[in-house]
């Protein structure tokens, strides 16, 4: 459904340890001063959740996942994997995403997005980087849906800019276009969000790498009205 209005209540955090990444979240978030940006390492932030780039099957053995599994226990790994079982059958597809309680005091959520479909992959050429970010932010509608002003705050780290091989000036571009549709509009499910992202940005491959690329929500009657 439409967004009544950007959502103020929530924080968000972009923080690497890259500096190349910071310096193009910089460049793509220059004009969404209330988006938070600092190079550092996102156990650092004190934050409701932490966003975690991951894999289909939610294997935390690299990267930030790997990180987080050695901050947070081995038993993050676990609900992630469950919630992935209890929600997609074993394989969280790319452009959904869960939210399982982090069994800390900081963060209390873990929201886990693939950005691949395997532990390495190059991704610099797909949407997924999008559809990640997208489906983080989804997670947190609904997280909230179920349980109002759970999460008020987040923190993300650099999608894909890493192990996918994903460009940093294009990973910055790509968060900018999943933040700015969380902003316009909640899906009823990840199914749409997918099909919106992928309509809109499918000819990304050919587009500049400065190129940012606002998605058009949905179109259809407000059925709060």
């Amino acid at each position: 459904m439409p967004v009544d209005a950007p959502n103020p209540q929530l924080k968000v955090i972009l923080s690497d340890i890259n500096a190349k990444v910071v310096q193009a979240w910089r460049s793509a978030f220059a004009d969404t001063g209330e988006v938070e940006i600092v190079k550092g390492s996102i156990l650092d932030q004190r934050v409701d959740a932490w966003v975690s780039p991951t894999n289909s099957q939610g294997q935390m053995n690299g990267g930030v996942d790997a990180v987080i599994k050695r901050h947070l226990g081995a038993g993050i790994q676990l609900r992630v994997q469950r919630a992935i079982r209890d929600g997609f059958a074993g394989s969280l597809p790319i452009g959904s995403a869960v939210c399982v309680p982090s069994g800390a005091a900081n963060p209390k959520f873990l929201i886990s997005t693939p950005t691949m479909t395997q532990s390495v992959q190059n991704v610099r050429e797909t949407l997924n980087v999008a559809l990640a970010c997208a489906a983080a932010f989804q997670a947190i509608h609904l997280q909230n849906e179920v349980e109002p002003g759970s999460i008020t705050s987040v923190a993300l780290v650099g999608m894909g800019a890493a192990t996918g091989k994903v460009p940093p000036q294009v990973c910055a571009n790509l968060m900018w276009a999943g933040y700015m549709l969380f902003h316009d509009y909640a899906f009823t499910g990840y199914d749409e969000l997918r099909a919106t992202v992928c309509a809109q940005l499918d000819d990304i491959e050919r587009r500049p790498e400065q190129e940012r690329v606002r998605i058009a929500p949905p179109t259809r009657p407000d059925p709060r009205r």
